[in-house]
């Protein structure tokens, strides 16, 4: 089996990674890739108008005979881009143009959410600055203002300041055909579950906590996630079964009745408020950071369960399984990150430290997945210089990823490596998953 992996990120690389480990495949193509992904995989350029040129990935995918083609970020899906792999008869994991809706409009989402009966923020869609002052007065603070498009996770604003609010607002609208959602705050903590879909039956992955904020303590500005950790000790029992049933299987029937099957993963994101689950928000494509955590704890074929959504067969895989070791991801930022990152600096010490750590080439391997202490590095934004040397070049530079048999042994793993990493005015966070450690977090009754 000969699979294509369509983007250049941390995701993409957790992907590739899980991937290129099964048996089944012979071998795993990446367009773009990076150099982490290229220790696992062919990297081949894209031309054109890169991720998003439908003609530029459809041509890769028949040069090089792929049997399944996977697609990682959100602006390629909403594009089009998996249409135009299934006019051509290639079987492709990630939704259409049509069904990618739910992540390119969040005004569209809520109209879906309404019409499947999700519970959901109230919420206000505006498209002028006095709409958008009577949705604050009616919702009050704290105040959610999110930009109604494609943000890379960083469109959402939430914050007490009534004329940091409308500032936000204010410069989302001046794009054009600006368009902005205000929401009802949703209280308690907040739950990721990716669900896979053929577009007819759904199967729920693990579900994980992001941290999105970029400063420890959950301060500062929205990132696109800063870190992550699965499982949730602190979940309710039932959890993942009430969120298919009351949300994530809704909403796929609603999307096929209106002519638009979804195929591909549905991210949900929740908060467990003190009136039950709520989504905060629709993904059409797994989620960074999370994804990393999830698919480390992953037994089953990684693309043996894609094949099947991807082919509509999903109904006759067999049921997950999951590790019991706990993974905890940690995301190495680039100085200035994120209202003005500065790429271009040198970063060393993400290369295997020696043979104990268990990695072959790049800093991807592992082979005591599980186990006490183990970490591996999943590159983001990176790139090589002239000389071979392993630069900076995105926001998000290099994701860590830790397991073990309990948080502590996860955490410890994931700081414990990428401490051993150094670029010139990076940053991360030091808390990732450390209240769920201390079992300090609580879901509202």
């Amino acid at each position: 089996m000969k699979v294509l992996v369509v983007g250049s990120g941390a995701r993409e690389h957790a992907l590739v990674r899980a991937i290129a480990l099964d048996p089944m495949v012979d071998e795993v193509i990446a367009a773009p890739g990076n150099p982490g992904i290229a220790a696992l995989a062919t990297c081949v350029p894209i031309g054109g108008d890169g991720i998003t040129d439908k003609h530029a990935v459809t041509a890769i995918a028949r040069e090089h005979e792929v049997d399944l083609v996977v697609i990682g970020p959100e602006a390629p899906l909403v594009d089009g881009v998996a249409d135009a792999l299934r006019a051509a008869g290639i079987p492709t994991f990630g939704p259409s143009a049509a069904a990618a809706q739910l992540e390119g409009s969040k005004a569209f989402a809520k109209r879906i959410m309404a019409e499947a009966g999700v519970p959901t923020a109230f919420a206000h869609v505006c498209t002028t600055m006095a709409e958008v002052a009577d949705g604050l007065d009616a919702l009050g603070a704290p105040y959610v203002v999110k930009d109604d498009g494609l943000a890379a996770g960083k469109g959402v604003v939430v914050t007490s300041d009534r004329d940091e609010a409308l500032a936000h607002a204010a410069a989302c609208l001046e794009r054009p055909d600006g368009r902005i959602v205000v929401e009802e705050f949703l209280d308690g903590p907040e739950v990721s579950l990716f669900c896979l879909s053929d577009g007819l039956t759904v199967v729920p992955l693990a579900p994980a906590q992001d941290f999105k904020r970029v400063g420890e303590g959950d301060q500062g500005p929205n990132t696109g996630g800063m870190g992550a950790y699965s499982p949730l000790e602190w979940a309710p029992e039932g959890l993942v079964a009430d969120v298919i049933d009351r949300i994530a299987q809704p909403t796929i029937d609603t999307m096929r009745h209106l002519g638009m099957p979804f195929v591909g993963v549905l991210y949900v994101g929740l908060a467990l408020t003190s009136r039950g689950p709520k989504v905060i928000e629709f993904n059409v494509r797994f989620g960074d950071p999370e994804t990393q955590v999830v698919l480390d704890r992953l037994v089953t074929s990684l693309p043996e369960v894609l094949l099947a959504a991807a082919t509509g067969q999903l109904d006759l895989a067999e049921p997950l399984v999951w590790r019991a070791a706990t993974s905890v991801t940690v995301v190495l930022a680039a100085p200035g990150y994120p209202e003005s990152p500065v790429t271009g600096g040198e970063v060393t010490g993400a290369e295997p430290a020696d043979a104990g750590e268990g990695d072959e080439g790049e800093g991807a391997e592992e082979t005591g997945r599980g186990g006490e202490g183990a970490a591996y590095v999943l590159h983001a934004g990176t790139r090589r210089g002239a000389a071979g040397e392993l630069l900076a070049s995105g926001g998000r530079v290099l994701t860590v990823v830790g397991n073990g048999p309990d948080l502590a042994a996860a955490r410890g793993a994931a700081y414990d490596r990428i401490a051993r990493i150094q670029l010139e005015g990076g940053h991360f966070r030091r808390d990732i998953a450390e209240r769920a450690e201390r079992g300090e977090i609580t879901v509202p009754s």
